[in-house]
């Protein structure tokens, strides 16, 4: 069990490395999206390629991080019966989900995917719009980021078998950062002991 408790931390520092790198593809987006709009509004001048290309970056964002949320447990839950359930239940039910849904899927979507890819990389597919991207790259990062979602998805099993064992501490135990929410309710609750500090000092005087 320790060669797979090796495998999974250094698929979760793969997946990490991955995650920080396709943030930056977030500020490219957003640097490509600006110059497009300034040079359409000031120069009435527009290309169907820089539009495209926001939509490639804004898919790789979303397929390729996959992975990455999933080690980060950062992808939408329903808890509605699992949060009645013991810890131990919850990791069982994550393990039969993993097992029986996940990977399935995974595998089902890219062997229906590759012929696609495949056929735009050969046809060289264009987009139909004028001056438009070629499709295959885009196309691609469909099976990409499915893979590295399955190979995360491997990383999530060996944890989640390894606490079953008592090994590791709780897998699905998000750790270090806070959620927005977290963030709001401290900043309010420091707001409000400011102004009851306030209050107080003014009330003294």
């Amino acid at each position: 069990m320790s060669f797979l408790l090796s495998l999974s931390k250094r698929i979760d520092q793969f997946s990490e490395w991955i995650g920080r790198w396709i943030a930056w593809l977030v500020l490219g987006a957003v640097l490509i999206s600006a110059a497009n709009a300034v040079v359409r509004k000031a120069f009435n001048v527009g290309s169907n390629a820089f539009l495209e290309i926001q939509w490639y970056l804004f898919a790789a964002v979303f397929l390729l991080a996959a992975g990455y949320t999933l080690m980060r447990q950062e992808h939408v839950k329903i808890d509605v019966l699992s949060g009645r359930l013991s810890k131990r239940a919850q990791i069982w039910m994550d393990i039969v989900g993993i097992c029986l849904f996940l990977f399935p899927f995974i595998f089902m979507i890219i062997k229906l995917a590759m012929p696609l890819v495949i056929n735009a990389y050969v046809t060289q597919e264009v987009s139909s719009n004028a001056g438009g991207l070629i499709r295959w790259p885009v196309f691609a990062l469909l099976p990409a980021g499915l893979l590295l979602l399955a190979v995360q998805g491997v990383s999530e099993l060996i944890k989640r078998i390894a606490f079953l064992q008592g090994l590791i501490p709780d897998p699905t135990k998000k750790q270090g950062s806070k959620t927005p929410e977290e963030e709001l309710a401290e900043f309010l609750l420091q707001k409000e002991v400011s102004a009851r500090e306030s209050a107080l000092l003014g009330a003294k005087k």
